[in-house]
């Protein structure tokens, strides 16, 4: 479980990361969701990025989440 901070609309949400998915599928499903909860306010631009919050590493799209330094408690930054 990590803490997804997505400045655009000024929330936050606590989500599972599956660790066997690439960083490049794990935005477009977060792009999706994002833009269902939030009752259309966040809009899918198919150029965001994956941060984090702390060092503000930029993860690569062809990288599997378990290859990275993201764990439990990690907090992300979706831009």
């Amino acid at each position: 479980m990590v803490t997804l901070y997505v400045p655009l609309i000024e929330k936050k949400y606590e989500v599972f990361l599956p660790v066997s998915r690439k960083v490049g599928e794990i935005l477009f499903l977060l792009s999706k969701s994002i833009g269902d909860i939030s009752d259309g306010i966040y809009n899918l631009r198919g150029d965001e990025g994956l941060y984090n919050r702390i060092t503000g590493q930029e993860y690569k799209l062809n990288e599997m989440i378990k290859d990275t330094n993201v764990r439990n408690g990690t907090q992300l930054v979706f831009i």
